[in-house]
């Protein structure tokens, strides 16, 4: 029981790692507008709840507890690694921080957080000369920022899967394509048809595999 008490209630670490990731998010994202604010603050909402119950207050724990230790009798589900649930369910043996799905989740966290900042630079510097952003991650989504989001917020429910953060990935998912359609509709009466024929080249969100087969393969001519 005292490990259990040990595993949970920190909430100083709550405190700690949410800061971390909202201000690294911050430092990639770099809000100005309502809009951006308004999506960054989903997004730091997203990860309030994720570490609450990674550190705090283990509530899908609780909740599935009784499901979980019926078809899961060997494992003790109140221990703080047993909240890596998909490593657990699909019976990783060893530390699951070192599990197939905790290694995805840093894949897609790292490269969440890459493609936001790379996507920032290139909006950035367009901004700046009054230009539509079509070079680096635009030239192969129209919206690379939220597709990072997007990828940040799919790494740690592979990580640590919650029944909050569970319920609010597809509304937040929801919101960046509602916001993506007023960008879109504003760089229209911006940019005119020079936007609409981007946009008929370049996808909203996934990009084409062609597009990203077709630059692997110039980098290997080049090299």
């Amino acid at each position: 029981m005292t490990n259990h008490i040990q595993s949970y209630g920190l909430w100083w670490l709550v405190i700690i790692n949410s800061a971390i990731f909202i201000m690294f998010a911050f430092s990639f994202f770099k809000p100005k507008t309502k809009r951006d604010w308004r999506s960054f603050g989903a997004f730091s909402a997203f990860l309030v709840a994720l570490f609450t119950e990674m550190y705090g207050f283990p509530l899908t724990i609780y909740f599935l507890s009784g499901w979980l230790q019926t078809n899961y009798p060997n494992i003790d589900w109140f221990a703080h690694d047993s909240g890596h649930l998909l490593e657990m369910l699909f019976g990783w043996k060893t530390n699951p921080h070192f599990g197939p799905f905790h290694i995805l989740s840093f894949i897609l966290i790292g490269g969440g957080f890459i493609l936001i900042s790379n996507a920032w630079h290139i909006l950035f510097k367009a901004q700046q000369n009054k230009e539509l952003a079509t070079t680096g991650p635009y030239a192969y989504v129209r919206h690379p920022q939220y597709v990072g989001f997007i990828l940040v917020m799919l790494g740690f429910l592979f990580q640590w899967p919650t029944i909050l953060t569970l319920a609010m990935f597809p509304v937040l998912v929801w919101m960046y394509v509602r916001l993506s359609n007023i960008e879109e509709r504003e760089a229209i009466a911006e940019f005119g048809d020079a936007y609409q024929t981007y946009a008929t080249k370049v996808p909203r969100f996934i990009p084409r595999l062609k597009d990203l087969l077709g630059t692997a393969n110039r980098k290997q001519e080049r090299s």
